[in-house]
């Protein structure tokens, strides 16, 4: 598929013929959802934890007598029954991932890159270099292209003063190839990929 070439200020820069394998694809909400599942759970912290009966602070002396109170028998105040006692069965540290194959995730991340070609929200820029770090420059760039929720996807480096600038705008990121990444690419509305990004996206999914 062909694809037109912009430059930052909104000028033509030519076409570019896109692999069909990576952006012709009929998107699959299966696979997008699997491998989306995937990078939540593994991101997930899992540090949650509650004080168990063996770690709360209490005396361990028999509350009270066995017999002649009228009551339930309890030898522990740290028993799950009381108040501020140890907690049952409660959540403890653990991670939340699971495994997915390296092939499936590739598969996942071609469908992301079709899923924004077919709805018209991928857009090939040149480059994403600017001569110094301004935020204005780029802001206005931005609000030109008329971009709201972006993600630019730039080759195997990312120019250090398009970071710069793009780290002052809201809804404006940047990530190298090695981090595109399924989630990324569905939050955002719009996708914008440098050539340079496209052809190591390519070597990548190969």
């Amino acid at each position: 598929m062909k694809l037109d070439v912009i430059k930052l200020d909104g000028g033509k820069a030519g076409t570019l013929d896109l692999d069909e394998a990576l952006f012709g694809l009929e998107p699959r909400t299966d696979i997008l959802h699997r491998v989306v599942r995937w990078q939540r759970n593994n991101a997930q912290a899992g540090t949650h934890k509650v004080k168990t009966r063996s770690e709360v602070s209490y005396s361990t002396k028999k509350i009270y007598r066995q017999k002649g109170t009228g009551g339930a028998r309890h030898g522990s105040r740290k028993a799950p029954i009381f108040r501020k006692g140890g907690i049952y069965k409660g959540p403890t540290p653990r991670s939340h991932g699971h495994e997915l194959t390296k092939k499936f995730r590739k598969l996942g991340l071609k469908h992301a890159l079709s899923a924004k070609a077919a709805t018209g929200n991928l857009v090939v820029l040149e480059d994403a270099k600017l001569a110094e770090a301004k935020t204005a420059l780029l802001a206005r760039a931005v609000k030109e292209q008329g971009w709201k929720r972006v993600l630019v996807i730039d080759g195997t480096d990312v120019d250090a003063n398009f970071k710069a600038a793009a780290a002052n705008i809201a809804g404006v990121d940047i990530l190298p190839t090695m981090g595109a990444n399924v989630y990324d690419i569905l939050k955002r509305d719009t996708l914008v990929i440098t050539k340079a990004g496209i052809e190591a996206l390519e070597a990548r999914l190969k």
